[in-house]
């Protein structure tokens, strides 16, 4: 969350006799917002660590776990928004309801309104996030299209939003969009929305005017509770239900009492909005709250309901009045442990036994250089001792000045003869015992009393406690489902929620990508508040009598709990789908783009730059310079300086992109980032429309440039180019300049366009699956005749045989889906026969260990390649020729004189190799490709056609 700005919250006053006065207390204040600052960066940097913690920099790792939950990204200022939606989608009954919306499409033609479009467009969003946050396997989800049309509706992208705001206004939304599947606007269509079932209720305000009673009925959605002067959460209750009495200045005036609230229908969903900020007067800014409240996850709403008003009331005045007598109790008991009038007051137990200890220690005789004291009077029982000493010292003095005084606070240490405690000089013992009675009775009473004390402390505080707990008043129970809970000051801060697992019963925290496991220790110590500078902001109760509200999706006719992508409607379901797809396929382009080895040989420039600077652009400048093919070049700023730069990886499709952006500057400039767009989209259509209608040779394929080149040249539907060209301009990486934002958010924003039931999803994926494959294929290819170049057939044969397979597929949809079969056809039986003689020469070498060598060659590569090659649908003659010569080689060792155990050999595997279809082949998968970026695929094709025909021209693009 960002910080507050320098100077926000304050503002300059005049000089005035007040403002001198404020401008004494400056330092304090000044110190005080030092303090908060402090706080306000402590709270940032550990949100810093949590995010470094969840979000890795591999994709990998953002895998999600089996039955984990997911967390939702920050997009910047937008941890209240994760907060809210984890705990409402937690939520299974509201899960559903948002899941299952629908419009017919007779509802749809009557939204014609702002309002009614952007409710809808918001429910979308907000049904396409809960889908992916159900059968995602992403650790955690993007929330940015929701997040955006959320923020158009409040003043300030940049300021951090209430919780409580944000709930409102996202309520207020759901609450329409439901009115509209409602179809009506009437009071009784009202009572069918589903969001004012579940979140709304009613209450009772009653008032006494002039001996009448008032009342009339409010609906309420988030109730607002008062946080200063209460302890707990039912005090908080206690003291919205009731407001004090309103007394008349005169006694002929009317009188109006206190307002009186009570709940008249409880919503099943039970949300309590704590007011934890205040204005701070001295300070000019807003404060926050963090004195400590206590809360239960179970709390029972019997006692503020209106059909119990009457057992209430009176419950409340008996409480009213034990409170008083409570009250009472404690300041009895605290003046006997608070006694005396002076500045410093002791037990009055305790003072009793000092005084009788002082009575009771034994006198001494007085110094021969001190005169005789005179008699001393009863010591009063309310003096203290070391009043005694005092006026025992001021007796000790002399009529004659020369006589030394001893001064028991100045001399640096007592006489040697001088008793350890103060002592009465004379006591007789009829006096002695006269006190020792009095103060021994004395003593004994006050202990009585104050036992007795405490026993009625005790009786009182347990009859209150026990007011409301009888079973009449515990019949409508509510349980804590959600606490959001907010660390940081007032104007900057960071949210999270602690939300109940009811399925495994315990507390989780969703603190924004991170989810993890908690308990009720860490709730209370991160929610009550007064320890640290987090505490509990919102918490949210459902009705724990009714078991619907958590209950999971079921099968209507097994019975059985739908998890997953099994409690998804269908097209919700295509959707996270297909999601899921193209995060394996970031997952794959990342692994090898990992585990890519570098190049041993400097390469010439190409126009597919791995890497490209891009340097961040400031409002107030021109466009940026578009990034033109060729290497990496280092940006510089003014005044030598290098601006912030970011290095990501750009594709030749993002290349093409970011070009066809920068051709649409005057477009954009002129009519907006919709015109841009299209001209940027047009220019991109066009582009690559020529760039398939090239012709492909041995040394280049334009399909590998980019999937359009492909669809383009198999004739795909238009809907599936058209979407998958703007979904190229969706891409986060075009974030680098305004230009290229707005651009990037109109795209999205057309994409939400586009339903699911308006195009054919499934051949969508299909055809992207095939491209995909397609690239595989040929990855396989060049693989397998590197490695032949290298000398390692075996290995070579492998990625040849998966590449034919492969390639017959695609072959059997369209002519242009797949690569030219008769090279990969070629170079696998030029394998194929190296393998065999090399297995022939080691079974005839009649060494053990080289026959054992020959044998597996034969079982693990000839004779699998072999039963591929003698399939009826990808037999050529030039494979049955190749075969043909195999059995004949192997066939004439029968007429040669071999020893019994090659003979035994060649009788094992022999029939296999003369009948291959008798048996089931698996191929060994092959290791993991090098890269499939299609620049990188270029380069190879060029390179290894270069070397194979010896030809001197190489054409890379």
């Amino acid at each position: 969350t960002q910080p507050p700005e320098e100077g926000q919250g304050t503002e300059e006053t005049a000089d005035t006799e007040a403002n001198r006065e404020t401008q004494k207390s400056r330092p304090e204040v000044g110190k005080e917002r030092r303090k908060m600052a402090l706080e306000d960066r402590a709270a940032r940097v550990k949100r810093k660590c949590c995010e470094a913690q969840g979000e890795s920099c591999s994709p990998a790792d953002w895998i999600r776990q089996d039955g984990w939950p997911v967390g939702i990204h920050n997009m910047g200022n937008t941890c209240w928004f994760s907060a809210v939606i984890q705990s409402l989608f937690h939520l299974p009954v509201f899960r559903r309801l948002v899941l299952n919306y629908c419009l017919s499409e007779r509802i749809l033609e009557k939204c014609k309104s702002h309002s009614d479009k952007r409710n809808i467009a918001f429910m979308q969003e907000l049904r396409c996030l809960f889908a992916l946050m159900v059968g995602s396997t992403r650790r955690f989800v993007d929330p940015s299209a929701a997040v955006e049309l959320l923020r158009e509706a409040f003043r300030s992208s940049e300021a951090q939003q209430d919780v409580s705001e944000f709930t409102h206004k996202l309520l207020d939304w759901l609450e329409d969009a439901f009115q509209l599947a409602a179809n009506g606007n009437s009071l009784e269509d009202k009572k069918e929305n589903p969001m004012v079932h579940l979140f709304y209720g009613t209450f009772v305000a009653e008032r006494t005017h002039e001996g009448k009673t008032l009342s009339n009925i409010e609906q309420f959605g988030q109730y607002p509770l008062q946080v200063n002067g209460f302890n707990n959460l039912e005090e908080c209750l206690e003291g919205a239900m009731v407001e004090g009495e309103i007394e008349a200045l005169h006694p002929d005036q009317t009188i109006s009492s206190g307002s009186k609230r009570w709940f008249s229908k409880l919503p099943p969903v039970l949300t309590f909005e704590l007011s934890r900020f205040e204005f701070n007067q001295s300070l000019g800014r807003p404060e926050k709250i963090h004195k400590k409240l206590e809360f239960q996850e179970i709390i029972y709403m019997d006692r503020y309901l209106h059909k119990n008003n009457e057992q209430t009331y009176n419950r409340r005045g008996e409480v009213k009045r034990m409170k008083e007598h409570l009250t009472v109790l404690q300041q009895k008991l605290e003046c006997y442990r608070s006694y005396g009038s002076g500045p410093t007051n002791y037990p009055l137990a305790d003072m009793l036994q000092y005084m009788l200890e002082f009575a009771c220690t034994k006198p001494t005789s007085v110094s021969p250089h001190l005169p005789p004291s005179p008699p001393k009077p009863i010591i009063s029982l309310t003096a203290s001792p070391s009043s005694s000493l005092l006026s025992t010292c001021q007796q000790k003095h002399s009529s004659s000045q020369r006589m030394p005084i001893y001064k028991p606070f100045t001399q640096c240490r007592p006489p040697m003869d001088a008793p350890p405690h103060p002592a009465p000089h004379s006591v007789t013992e009829e006096e002695l015992r006269f006190v020792k009675t009095c103060l021994q009775r004395w003593r004994t009473e006050m202990e009585n009393n104050m036992d007795e004390l405490k026993a009625s402390i005790d009786r009182v505080s347990q009859a209150l406690e026990g007011m409301y707990s009888d079973n009449r008043l515990c019949q409508v129970p509510y349980r804590l489902h959600a606490v959001l809970v907010h660390e940081g000051q007032a104007l900057a801060g960071h949210y999270w929620a602690y939300i109940y697992d009811h399925s495994n019963q315990c507390w989780m925290k969703y603190n924004d990508v991170i989810v993890s496991e908690s308990s009720w220790e860490e709730l209370v110590r991160d929610s009550y508040g007064g320890m640290t500078n987090a505490s509990a902001y919102c918490l949210m109760y459902i009705d724990d009598r009714l078991p619907h509200l958590i209950a999971e999706d079921t099968d209507d006719e097994t019975g059985q709990v739908m998890q997953g992508m099994d409690s998804l409607p269908p097209i919700l379901g295509r959707y996270v789908r297909q999601d899921n797809h193209w995060f394996q396929q970031e997952l794959r382009e990342w692994e090898e783009q990992l585990y890519q080895p570098p190049q041993q040989e400097p390469a010439a420039p190409t126009a597919a730059s791995t890497t490209t600077r891009v340097p961040s652009k400031k409002k107030d400048e021109s466009a940026e310079p578009v990034p033109q093919p060729g290497p990496a070049q280092e940006p510089t700023g003014e005044q030598g300086q290098e601006p912030e730069a970011e290095l990501m990886m750009l594709t030749p499709a993002m290349q093409g992109i970011i070009m066809a952006i920068a051709k649409a500057r005057q477009a954009f400039d002129n009519e907006g980032p919709e015109a841009g767009l299209i001209k940027a989209f047009q220019e991109e259509y066009s582009r690559l429309f020529e760039l398939s209608q090239e012709e492909t040779t041995a040394q280049q394929d334009p399909r590998l440039h980019h999937a359009l080149v492909y669809f383009f040249q198999n004739k795909a539907p238009n809907c599936v180019i058209e979407r998958t060209l703007l979904e190229g301009f969706t891409d986060r990486n075009l974030s680098f300049d305004d230009r290229s934002i707005s651009i990037m958010r109109e795209a999205r924003a057309k994409l939400r366009l586009i339903k699911p039931e308006d195009m054919d999803m499934e051949e969508y994926m299909q055809w992207h699956d095939d491209y995909s494959l397609f690239r595989t294929v040929f990855v396989y290819l060049l693989t397998g005749l590197e490695q032949y170049q290298h000398g390692k057939v075996s290995e070579a044969l492998n990625y040849l045989n998966h590449a034919y397979k492969d390639n017959t597929m695609l072959l059997r949809r369209g002519e242009k889906r797949g690569v030219d079969q008769s090279l990969i056809a070629l170079y696998r039986r030029r394998c194929l026969k190296e393998l065999n003689d090399n297995a022939a020469t080691l079974f005839r070498s009649s060494e053990v260990n080289g026959v054992e060598e020959g044998v597996i060659i034969m079982n693990e590569a000839v004779i699998p390649c072999m039963h591929l090659m003698s399939r009826p649908d990808m037999i050529s003659q030039e494979d049955l020729d190749t075969m043909e010569a195999i059995r004949s080689h192997w066939c004439s060792y029968l007429e040669v004189d071999l020893d019994d155990s090659l003979q035994l050999k060649l009788g094992e595997f022999l029939p296999r190799v003369l009948d291959c279809s008798t048996e089931r082949v698996v191929l060994k998968d092959p290791p993991t490709v090098r890269s499939k970026v299609p620049h990188d695929l270029c380069s190879r094709l060029a390179a290894i056609m270069e070397s194979i025909t010896n030809t001197s021209v190489v054409a890379v693009k």
